[in-house]
């Protein structure tokens, strides 16, 4: 790599000797000195370039020893752990974030449960959303729930939270002269929801166990919202065993973090507890694609259901020890999408369920049981109140079904919906006859700012207005969320055989409508706040608070936190 002046004597001789022979050759045609000069020259440039040549080899000497030098003062232990046997360095740094590239569920509200799909699924919901890598494990965020996965996302730990704070109060509500009062507080709250999900994964084995700690009509009460193992591996479909709440009806269908209203329209709650509802433990599954959904499930008794310590401690009506034969019964949804448009979405269902055996309990004597259902509802505001409407007691339920039409319509920003279901009690006995009840409701929402509703075919129901990152809430940016009026209309008839002529075939439970409006606000896809006013009307019924027909009105807030 030196500059070798052997080398440039060896090239001086030798082109020497070659303009020698040269000028042997051709001493009559040229003037020997201009010859010698054109050699010099030739030499002097050829010298030019080996200097060059030898400059940038010292340079580049120079830039490795400078290299070296700094690793050295760097790392001063390298190169004794080289001679230890160290472990190869990796040249990945520890931590990396990757940013999500979005979907369409960037900008909606999380589920209120364990939010099952499959492995491909959720692959493809962790690429959209912001990732974290910290020496081979993920820490994402698919849909807005916090996620632990491994690198290849064959194990996850997913932790979500549904929060549902509601507050508010009745007015112009007494009773009549000669009734109850009841418990309809002119200001009270109670902690709606308390979900927390936790859903484990292996591949496309998924298991989702929420623990609810608002699990009854008045705080203070903790109970299992769902303990379910999934299966995913089959296209588009969801297999499920455990404890769950089956889809049933399109209402029921959607998240509770997605409703127009505080609380469901009555006729569906009242039908989904028929056999479904929380914690019902089911067997079956569901398959959606973008044009049709259905689902199907074989159901049994709600979880805590034969627990008599606590009669209370269960979201509907609680545990009985007396009970010697639980119920069995089953539900089938079907919901299909006829328009699918950027302005338009047309859905069109029914559902269907049934309690094949009503549940059986022992009474005074311990040797026989006896099958008994009822009804009720409250006036579509869940903080401990009385229910006005209600059957009581309905002896010799052999079965109860209820079936109907599911019918909705998006266009652009506005959503109009309503369902119909008919309820039967077939009864047995001497001089028995079935009873039937009705109910249904129509709903409207429209998002006045922010992303608007849109159709959600996974559920086969309506969604939750969205809110992107640029519309979250910040004044200072002239953002402001999303924001939307929505309102409904309910009914629901509790009267069967008014007219019949044997007292027990005659059950007074009451009709009750329910108008309400309210404000729903969105400042971003993790959080909302509404705003309901109700009025309700019932007329008589068989309790003690409703004896001669009852109004009043209701106003009814709800904080809500969703991931």
């Amino acid at each position: 790599m030196t500059f070798s002046f052997r080398r440039t004597t060896a090239l001086l001789a030798t082109s020497t000797l070659m303009s020698l022979g040269t000028l042997t050759g051709h001493a009559h045609a040229a003037d020997q000195m201009e010859i010698m000069e054109r050699q010099i020259r030739a030499m002097q440039a050829q010298l030019n370039t080996m200097k060059k040549e030898h400059n940038e080899e010292v340079k580049r000497a120079r830039a490795v020893l400078a290299h070296q030098r700094e690793d050295a003062e760097n790392n001063p232990y390298g190169q004794r752990n080289s001679y230890i046997g160290s472990h190869p360095q990796s040249n990945a740094p520890l931590i990396t974030v990757r940013k999500g590239t979005g979907g369409p569920d960037i900008g909606r509200p999380a589920s209120d449960r364990a939010d099952i799909t499959s492995w491909s699924d959720f692959q493809r919901a962790t690429a959209q959303d912001e990732e974290v890598t910290v020496g081979g494990v993920k820490i994402g965020f698919p849909k807005g729930r916090p996620t632990i996965q491994s690198s290849d996302g064959a194990y996850a730990l997913s932790i979500g939270l549904a929060f549902h704070e509601d507050f508010g109060g009745f007015f112009n509500s007494g009773p009549r002269k000669g009734e109850a009062r009841g418990a309809f507080n002119s200001f009270t709250s109670n902690m709606r929801r308390l979900r927390i999900p936790f859903m484990f994964r292996y591949k496309n084995w998924v298991a989702a166990v929420t623990p609810d700690f608002g699990a009854n009509h008045n705080d203070g009460y903790v109970g299992l919202y769902e303990g379910n193992l999934n299966y995913t591996g089959f296209r588009n479909t969801i297999l499920t065993a455990g404890y769950f709440q089956p889809r049933v009806t399109e209402e029921d269908s959607e998240s509770s973090n997605d409703f127009f209203t505080l609380e469901r329209p009555s006729i569906t709650d009242m039908v989904r507890n028929i056999a479904a509802g929380d914690a019902r433990f089911s067997v079956g599954g569901l398959h959606y694609e973008k044009r049709w959904w259905v689902a199907g499930y074989f159901t049994g008794q709600e979880w805590g259901h034969r627990n008599g310590s606590d009669n209370g401690s269960t979201y509907y009506g609680g545990g009985s020890s007396s009970t010697v034969d639980s119920q069995t019964g089953g539900t089938l949804r079907v919901a299909g999408r006829p328009v699918a448009t950027k302005d338009w979405d047309v859905h069109l269902g029914a559902s269907a369920i049934s309690a094949f055996r009503v549940a059986c309990n022992t009474g005074t004597d311990a040797n026989h049981c006896s099958r008994s259902t009822s009804f009720g509802q409250r006036p579509e505001f869940d903080i401990g109140e009385a229910n006005l409407a209600a059957t009581g007691g309905i002896s010799n339920a052999a079965q109860v079904w209820a079936a109907g039409p599911e019918l909705g319509v998006r266009w652009n920003r506005l959503i109009v919906k309503g369902e119909y279901y008919h309820v039967g009690v077939q009864r047995s006995g001497p001089g028995l006859k079935s009873a039937g009840f009705q109910g249904w409701y129509g709903s409207a929402a429209y998002t006045i700012f922010g992303d608007p509703r849109m159709y959600n075919y996974k559920s086969g129901a309506f969604g939750a207005p969205g809110v992107s990152n640029k519309e979250e809430f910040n004044p200072a940016l002239n953002q402001w969320g999303a924001l939307e009026v929505v309102g409904h209309y309910s009914v629901i008839d509790l009267n069967s055989g008014l007219n019949e002529a044997n007292a027990k075939n005659v059950i007074r439970g009451g009709q009750q409508t329910v108008w309400t409006g309210g404000l729903n606000w969105y400042p971003n896809r993790h959080f909302r706040f509404m705003l309901d006013y109700s009025h309700f009307i019932v007329s008589r019924s068989m309790q003690t608070t409703n004896l001669y027909g009852r109004t009043g009105n209701s106003i009814a807030a709800r904080i809500q936190a969703g991931f």
